[in-house]
């Protein structure tokens, strides 16, 4: 276990060296929008309020200073044609918001936008839907390819299967979309609905909103002033789910986080200054700012705008945290207190010289108990030329801190979520993820079906000890010897759905 936490904190502190390394510069980003609505299909079932979807998600970002472009009944050219475009207006820095309404359609766990001119595929054609659709991934990859700060996707697509016809079999697939659990930093995506839902246009036939049931809703909770976009998207999902239920309809909008800052696109968060308030500059509108300082790291601005404030990375252990800070700017030294009062603690120094510095680099961790309270970490650095800079407050919440681990290392260990052993019968063991339950609200498997219907019972979290396994707990399932494969499915602590994996023996 040792050995563990020393490979396990080394590889931290590295990480935090490499991000020094290769900080990149500030960029003065805009942000720029593509909203596309596809109603006037040919060949499978039309839709009634994509188009006006998209207008009004249009004239929403707009009035957030997006520069917008909007595209309606793409075919499969228009459509490249316009996301070319949409590469051409997205630089370095930017923030860049996509929105799509329209059918959608998932193949083998990849999510499809389908064009106006998509062909009416039956069963065993699915390539001919991939050739002739657009993949939801490949627009992530443009964005990072064009290294987008802040990429937002939001897919009002989840409906029913289009390609079911009375006759036919169609090409095999239900309801909604795959959930998109493996996106890269700095992405945050939206789904009107979650895995096997289906999206509402509208919640009676004497509903005469030009809108759906999701984007009437979340068009209204973006203007909300001084939520982040994880606020947004829960108080959307809140919503759009009671209106749901009064029609016995389940739908519940399902986000996936990536980012880094928390991200405001209608001012900062509620009861917090606005960037620059209290420097000698004028402060900018709101809506040039992409992402404004986080609510998880509250600061006071520095006199210096070239001054770059400390973010942290919390990761639990056995023996308690290890806090890893990162700092954009070359330092000479670290130092950090625990609430606002007390003496400064030095960090130390690694056997690693800084290449910028050419000095030994500071250490850019430290070590809390495995009881420590929620507090507000300060820290402050030396700069380059020896002035002093901070301190700056890092709010330290072990709850938050520790869901947020926990669901990083099962996104990250995924094949190891179950294993199958033969021991008087067949079992199949899901001790890894009660190791780290406390990120997971349910755990559903399915026997032989790759759909998961079973609730698994998993123990209560012990932030206490978070991984450790109560030992009246039992971390495995007893299966008939003919079993082939298991399916699993997790809700997280968010409401966030991963995928759906697949474990054979």
């Amino acid at each position: 276990m040792k050995d563990w936490l020393s490979f396990r904190a080394a590889l931290a502190l590295g990480l935090a060296a490499l991000f020094l390394a290769l900080a990149p510069p500030a960029h003065a980003e805009k942000r720029v929008a593509l909203v596309i609505g596809n109603n006037d299909y040919k060949n499978v079932p039309k839709l009634q309020k994509a188009v006006n979807d998209a207008r009004t998600m249009g004239d929403t970002l707009k009035q957030l200073g997006f520069s917008v472009m909007v595209a309606e009944n793409q075919t499969r050219q228009a459509f490249s044609q316009t996301l070319l475009a949409f590469d051409a207006a997205v630089e370095p820095g930017d923030t860049a918001f996509f929105f799509y309404a329209g059918h959608g359609f998932e193949i083998a766990g990849q999510n499809f936008l389908l064009p106006t001119d998509v062909p009416a595929a039956t069963e065993g054609q699915e390539e001919l839907v991939r050739d002739a659709s657009i993949l939801a991934d490949r627009i992530i990859e443009r964005l990072q390819n064009k290294k987008a700060r802040t990429a937002i996707l939001v897919f009002d697509a989840c409906r029913n299967n289009p390609f079911e016809r009375s006759g036919t079999r169609a090409v095999a697939g239900g309801g909604g979309l795959a959930p998109m659990t493996q996106l890269p930093e700095g992405v945050f995506s939206v789904f009107s609905a979650g895995p096997r839902q289906t999206a509402l246009d509208r919640l009676s036939n004497n509903d005469d909103n030009p809108n759906s049931v999701f984007t009437r809703t979340f068009a209204k909770e973006l203007l909300q002033p001084g939520e982040n976009l994880v606020q947004v998207a829960q108080h959307t999902r809140r919503l759009v789910s009671e209106m749901a239920e009064t029609v016995s309809h389940k739908q519940i909008p399902v986000y996936f986080d990536q980012m880094v800052d928390d991200v405001f696109l209608n001012g900062t968060a509620k009861g917090q200054p606005e960037a620059g308030k209290e420097t000698t500059k004028p402060a900018e509108p709101p809506q040039k700012v992409a992402a404004l300082p986080p609510v998880s790291v509250p600061r006071t601005a520095p006199s210096n705008d070239s001054v770059n404030a400390p973010i942290a990375m919390f990761s639990r252990h056995n023996g308690g945290w290890t806090v890893v800070f990162s700092i954009a700017d070359p330092t000479l030294g670290i130092s950090w207190r625990m609430g606002d009062a007390g003496e400064f603690r030095e960090t130390g120094f690694l056997d690693t010289l800084d290449s910028r510095t050419r000095k030994r680099m500071p250490n850019p961790s430290i070590e809390l108990a495995a009881d420590a309270p929620a507090a507000t970490i300060q820290v402050r650095y030396i700069d380059t030329s020896g002035e002093l800079q901070g301190p700056f407050p890092i709010k330290f919440d072990p709850e938050a801190a520790l869901i947020r681990d926990q669901r990083k290392i099962l996104d990250m260990t995924a094949t190891s979520w179950l294993s199958f052993r033969e021991f008087n019968g067949l079992l199949v063991y899901y001790s890894h993820l009660m190791s780290y339950r406390c990120a997971i609200r349910e755990v559903r498997v399915g026997i032989d079906t790759a759909v998961p219907d079973k609730v698994l019972k998993m123990p209560p979290c012990d932030p206490r000890d978070p991984s450790a396994i109560p030992h009246d707990s039992q971390p495995y399932l007893k299966l008939a010897p003919s079993t082939q494969f298991v399916s699993v499915e997790l809700t997280y602590r968010d409401g966030s759905v991963s995928e759906i994996k697949s474990f054979r023996r």
